[in-house]
């Protein structure tokens, strides 16, 4: 499924939060765009240490629930306590045992890139399946991305693929991915689109809404 599988992951997971500081720029950006509501529910793929979750958690007004899916059992656990009412499973996020149209808002991010494109269908998929037929529902995704229309993009993508390459175990995660074309097979239409070229990693993130 991924460069990395969840052996790895489980491996990676005690010192996964030294690097989270290069999240949070990103992160912020995808909370502000997703914007849940206090009567929706909000499901995270592929939650990892649960930054997202946690920065949500912290703000005001906060979903009344939230999930954090998350195959890695070693991530899971580092992921800490939650407000009453919100949980994690411990899943795939090709398969999440959630029913159809059970949340408003789902996010996925820094995952995309780490795939295939069968297996990015496969998570765009029961994305659009996870989210609710009514109109607002929303998806929000995140990838490393470096825009080489401009100078730093000309620099750092080179440099995020070559890194990729040589060393996937450690730096496979730092392939460049814009997702677009990949969420219109899946049905939805872009809304947002913010790059992040500093800051932490370089980043896009993007709002959708199911077509």
């Amino acid at each position: 499924m991924d460069r990395a599988g969840a052996s790895n992951w489980d491996r990676l997971a005690p010192r996964y939060g030294r690097q989270e500081r290069l999240e949070e720029r990103a992160i912020a950006t995808a909370l502000r765009l997703a914007a849940p509501a206090p009567d929706e529910r909000l499901v995270d793929l592929a939650t990892g240490t649960g930054l997202l979750l946690r920065r949500l958690a912290a703000r005001r007004p906060r979903p009344i629930e939230a999930v954090g899916i998350e195959r890695s059992a070693g991530m899971l656990a580092r992921v800490g306590p939650l407000p009453a009412g919100w949980s994690l499973l411990h899943a795939d996020a090709r398969a999440v045992p959630l029913p159809d149209g059970c949340a408003g808002v789902v996010t996925c991010a820094y995952l995309l890139q780490l795939l295939d494109g069968p297996d990015r269908r496969a998570v765009l998929a029961e994305a659009r399946r996870l989210l609710r037929p009514q109109s607002g529902a929303r998806l929000v995704v995140v990838t490393v991305w470096s825009d080489e229309r401009r100078a730093a993009g000309r620099l750092a993508g080179p440099a995020l693929r070559s890194a990729a390459c040589v060393r996937p175990r450690v730096w496979g995660g730092l392939r460049p991915l814009d997702p677009a074309a990949d969420l219109a097979a899946a049905g939805f239409t872009a809304t947002r689109r913010v790059v992040l070229p500093r800051g932490g990693y370089p980043s896009l993130v993007l709002a959708a809404r199911p077509t």
